[in-house]
């Protein structure tokens, strides 16, 4: 694999620990500034929104200028939304921050994705996206249990601080090792839009949405699920981030690869698979062991559904995959923003704190069940294609009968 994808991986490991580190340091945040639980998980939904709507506004931005220089941009501005965060007098403030530095997520993602794709063989596109990912995972076993850590020992404003860092060596790997690959062509940008003219473009990221914001319901409030139900002190929670992460980067592996050799059976697979264990979850989470265990697994069959939708995409929207890729990486922090709104109103509710985790067995259920409708229309699109082809060719062949 090209030596450029490590640079996409950096700029992802940054993006990655911003992104989960606040489910560590949730409590800590909530404390000092004053807010409730449910309150403080705005930090995660304003932060999922911001990626929502920056990644389809910057990418058409991005248009103007090469692949590389936006995405040396988007890394600057990632630093810039975590200073502010890490700095922030008031939570108003804080949430400020955390939207500014969402901004960069979508875009960053979505264009590496279209990157990564042209550095490879066709046969390799989801492999070399799952490369891609695999600096967010990484972050997950690395960043963001440090971060916690970080957070819980010297203030949760230090770990921003040290995010902030990681955009800047982010900067530097994009501008040292991804190659100028020149500037999209502006004439395109009409062709970016009528992609999403393709129904199997939305069914995708509808299936985005619902599949991994499955995964946001339960993660988004671990801290107090894993120290109140579970039994887990709070230094403990650090562990656990680690144990999801390692989750998340085998998932994206095995997503990858699989996906390659046969993308919606592996994607009917792993949302089935993430359904159940997030159902499961609401019991497991009584018990130690088993809560580990499960969110282990939540992990891995969260992000092994990455991928083959990001592929999936890519595919559908083939012509002009760069918008339609933005928006994508925009529908998961779009089902991230609902998951974990939806998990705090049970929560507020007083369904108590393992609530989320049905309600993201709801949402993951239902990426199913739109994933079975997708296969399901592009059978039938081939089916229609091969009988056109075929009709086309006996009428020729009937042309030549006559003639003769």
């Amino acid at each position: 694999m090209p030596l450029a994808l490590l640079a996409l991986a950096i700029g992802a490991f940054g993006i990655g620990t911003t992104e989960f580190v606040i489910m560590g340091v949730l409590p800590q945040v909530a404390d000092d500034f004053g807010v409730t639980i449910p309150t403080a998980g705005w930090l995660v939904s304003g932060y999922a929104l911001g990626v929502v709507f920056g990644a389809p506004l910057l990418t058409v931005l991005g248009t103007k200028v090469s692949r590389k220089k936006m995405l040396m941009f988007l890394m600057g501005v990632f630093v810039v939304g975590n200073a502010l965060s890490a700095f922030a007098p008031s939570f108003s403030v804080m949430l400020i921050g955390r939207v500014i530095a969402s901004l960069a997520h979508g875009a960053f993602f979505g264009i590496g994705s279209v990157v990564a794709a042209d550095l490879v063989a066709p046969e390799k596109k989801a492999s070399a996206i799952s490369l891609m990912f695999m600096g967010l995972t990484v972050a997950n076993i690395v960043g963001v249990p440090g971060g916690t850590y970080i957070g819980q020992a010297l203030g949760w404003r230090v770990t921003f601080a040290v995010v902030a860092a990681l955009g800047v060596i982010g900067f530097l790997g994009v501008a040292k090792l991804i190659p100028e690959m020149g500037k999209p062509e502006t004439d395109n940008l009409r062709n970016e839009f009528a992609a999403f003219r393709n129904v199997q473009v939305w069914l995708a990221m509808a299936m985005t949405v619902l599949g991994y914001g499955g995964v946001f319901a339960a993660i988004t409030y671990i801290t107090p699920m894993m120290t109140e139900v579970a039994g887990y002190t709070e230094g403990a929670v650090t562990w656990l981030l680690v144990l999801f992460g390692v989750g998340m980067f085998l998932g994206n592996l095995l997503g990858g690869k699989f996906a390659d050799r046969s993308l919606m059976p592996m994607l009917f697979t792993a949302l089935g698979a993430l359904a159940l264990a997030l159902l499961l979850f609401t019991a497991t989470a009584h018990n130690k062991i088993l809560a580990a265990i499960t969110l282990t697994l939540i992990g891995a069959l969260g992000f092994a559904t990455v991928p083959p939708l990001q592929k999936w995409v890519l595919d559908q929207a083939s012509a002009a995959p760069t918008l339609a890729s933005a928006a994508n990486i925009g529908a998961f922090n779009l089902g991230n923003a609902l998951a974990a709104w939806l998990g705090g109103v049970v929560i507020a509710a007083g369904l108590g704190y393992t609530s989320p985790n049905w309600v993201g067995a709801l949402l993951s259920g239902t990426a199913l069940l739109l994933s079975f409708l997708s296969a399901f229309l592009d059978r039938r699109r081939r089916r229609d294609s091969g009988n056109v082809a075929t009709g086309s060719a006996e009428v020729q062949q009937s042309s030549v009968l006559l003639r003769h």
